[in-house]
């Protein structure tokens, strides 16, 4: 049984005794006891931890997890403090920096982000050491995919920013008029300048929030 700590666990507490969850469990057990798997246990579920349902406003859906070491803790793009920006969260700073003339933050860690309501929630939880996408088509996209079905169910708008493929495939079960969704390119340096830079999503974002009468996000 996962605890998360806020009310993503009434909302999810039957998933856990599902049979692919309990599958996905078992295949976990094995991976972190025989390989270097990302990110530590203990981290996996940080994006639900720190961003309650009720809170949430805005999702940005990413891949898997960062997959050297120390890098990733459990929130989609973000590096601990300390920790060297990755190539794709350079290239967002880049285009915070252009949008809303934000300067290049000290450090890379986003949790002040997801403490505003801002769920970074990777496709794909986990991962192997050196091995992108290792971790895909083990549960994991089901398990997502009921996480943004009850977002969609949300009475409040939620801005989905889907930058990339695997971000985009999850826009179908965004049904809710509501909500709004916000496509491009992923920020990656293979496709972030046929795209994503100009995209202007962070101050599109903080003027769905402000017709909304929400309030914006600190980038």
């Amino acid at each position: 049984m996962v605890h998360l700590g806020n009310d993503w666990d009434g909302i999810l507490a039957d998933e856990w005794s599902k049979p692919y969850y309990q599958n996905l469990r078992q295949i976990l057990k094995q991976e972190y006891a025989t390989q270097r798997v990302y990110p530590p246990m203990h981290d996996i579920f940080n994006a639900l931890k720190y961003t309650s349902f009720a809170d949430t406003k805005v999702v940005i859906i990413g891949q898997d997890p960062y997959h050297g070491a120390g890098q990733a803790h459990g929130l989609c793009f973000s590096v601990k403090a300390g920790v060297m920006p990755p190539p794709s969260l350079k290239n967002m700073f880049k285009e915070l920096q252009t949008d809303v003339g934000k300067p290049t933050p000290l450090t890379g860690e986003l949790t002040d982000w997801a403490r505003q309501g801002v769920l970074l929630l990777n496709t794909v939880l986990t991962v192997r050491e050196g091995q992108p996408t290792s971790h895909k088509d083990i549960g994991w996209e089901r398990f997502t995919d009921r996480v943004i079905a009850e977002l969609d169910r949300k009475d409040t708008p939620v801005v989905f920013l889907l930058w990339g493929a695997h971000a985009q495939r999850k826009a179908q079960i965004i049904q809710n008029p509501i909500h709004y969704k916000l496509a491009t390119v992923h920020p990656s340096p293979l496709s972030a300048s046929r795209g994503f830079f100009g995209c202007c999503h962070f101050s599109k974002v903080n003027a769905i929030l402000e017709k909304n009468g929400m309030t914006p996000i600190q980038w």
